[in-house]
């Protein structure tokens, strides 16, 4: 008996840049593009195109989202909160190591 092998088709999973998902959300809510229209226009999906149009909603209200930003000031604010984020983790970091030669030099002194 022959064993059967399965064929495995792996799909690679597409990507396209903030700028890509800019100039396309633009269509929608700049140009009167219905999102249908929209999508069969650049290529993508419905669904992936109404997300990123309301990505860039909440981006041009302010928010900033959870996943890659968009637009350039939300890709910007992204960059700074990491890396104050950063910075506040190495400045904890420095606040424990002083408190902890403080405290073997004091116990030198006794």
């Amino acid at each position: 008996m022959l064993a059967m092998k399965r064929c495995l088709i792996t799909k690679q999973r597409r990507t396209f840049s903030p700028e890509f998902k800019q100039q396309a959300a633009c269509l929608v809510l700049d140009q009167g593009y219905s999102h249908m229209e929209a999508s069969r226009s650049v290529g993508v999906g419905e669904t992936v195109l109404r997300r990123w149009v309301h990505q860039l909603q909440m981006e041009r209200q302010g928010v900033t989202p959870q996943s890659k930003a968009i637009t350039p000031d939300q890709q910007r604010i992204q960059e700074l909160e990491a890396r104050i984020e950063r910075l506040e983790r190495e400045k904890a970091i420095l606040k424990k190591a002083t408190a902890l030669l403080m405290s073997e030099g004091i116990e030198r002194t006794k």
